[in-house]
């Protein structure tokens, strides 16, 4: 990887591990879905800035849309929705690393896809004891043989790792039904950011309700978070795919974790436990050894929509 591919792997890292932290701040002033709807409107208005300066269309195949609206529910509204009720209980830290399970989720997901022909992945022994390991991770971080530990967080852990679940269904749903429509990335991702913008809009009055405190730092927060985090960060990532290659732009899957627990305890004050490090290491083994890493073969990147956008394995106009 060449010195500026490796800056912009970091670069990417370091937003998607603070998207933690500025969903923390951000619910200081915000109930969750409150939150959802900021980042959301922040977030199309960006990717649609970007489609239109570069010119390319949206779709126009009614099927298609539905396919954007599903996902703009499923990747976007509930996932999004789940990490704020989550962080509203548990550290911005302990949300990164549980996000982590998402490729575990995503192989688990795919394979009970093959059995009904909808996808292409097969579990092998390699597979098997990846996701074994990379569970066993999760127990570790959240460890249940502390006291309290089963109390109130437990629901938001839960909730995060519900997060990590959805954003599994989605990508396997990416590849099955919107890669091979050919739509140039932006495209996909800004039709699949406002259709869950307006689906959440439109839901805003009932679930959305509750007193808001727009300070600059929640307002800051939301928009950095919308922007940067889903905009912005996307074009990076497809920059980086497009020199670098899936492969080696995946190891941004292992960045974000440890870029969350490292922003959470130096500006939040979080603790640092060591079952969140030992937990953390163990999961991101268990993602190497089920993504094929450990074993001298590799195969196609399981990253999650918030990472891996819905769109054809290469951007428009690209070559890896």
């Amino acid at each position: 990887m060449s010195p500026a591919n490796l800056v912009r792997l970091l670069v990417l890292g370091g937003i998607w591990g603070g998207s933690f932290l500025l969903i923390k701040l951000s619910l200081e002033g915000l109930s969750p879905m409150q939150l959802v709807l900021g980042r959301l409107l922040a977030g199309a208005a960006v990717l649609l800035v970007i489609a239109a300066v570069r010119r390319i269309p949206l779709p126009r195949e009614p099927r298609i849309w539905a396919h954007l609206a599903l996902m703009g529910v499923v990747a976007n509204i509930i996932p999004f929705a789940l990490f704020g009720y989550g962080e509203q209980r548990i550290a911005s830290g302990l949300a990164g690393v549980l996000n982590g399970t998402t490729p575990l989720f995503t192989l688990l997901v795919a394979v009970a896809a093959a059995r009904i022909g909808a996808s292409d992945e097969r579990l092998t022994g390699s597979r098997i004891a990846g996701l074994c390991i990379g569970f066993l991770g999760t127990v570790v971080v959240i460890g249940p043989w502390r006291e309290g530990a089963l109390g109130g967080t437990i629901l938001g852990q839960v909730a995060c790792l519900g997060a990590a679940a959805c954003y599994g269904i989605a990508f396997v749903y990416t590849r099955r039904f919107l890669t091979p429509s050919g739509y140039p990335p932006v495209a996909l991702s800004a039709g699949q950011v406002l259709c869950s913008t307006i689906i959440m809009g439109l839901a805003a009055p009932v679930l959305a309700r509750g007193p808001v405190d727009l300070k600059p730092s929640v307002l800051l927060s939301v928009l950095v978070l919308g922007a940067l985090g889903t905009g912005l960060a996307y074009l990076l990532y497809y920059r980086l795919v497009a020199e670098a290659g899936a492969t080696r732009a995946s190891m941004v899957t292992y960045i974000v974790p440890v870029v969350a627990v490292l922003l959470g305890a130096l500006v939040l004050g979080e603790p640092l436990l060591w079952n969140l490090f030992a937990g953390a290491a163990v999961i991101i083994f268990g993602v190497a050894l089920a993504d094929g890493r450990l074993g001298g073969t590799r195969r196609r990147s399981s990253l999650p929509p918030s990472i891996e956008a819905p769109a054809p394995a290469e951007p428009a106009g690209a070559r890896r």
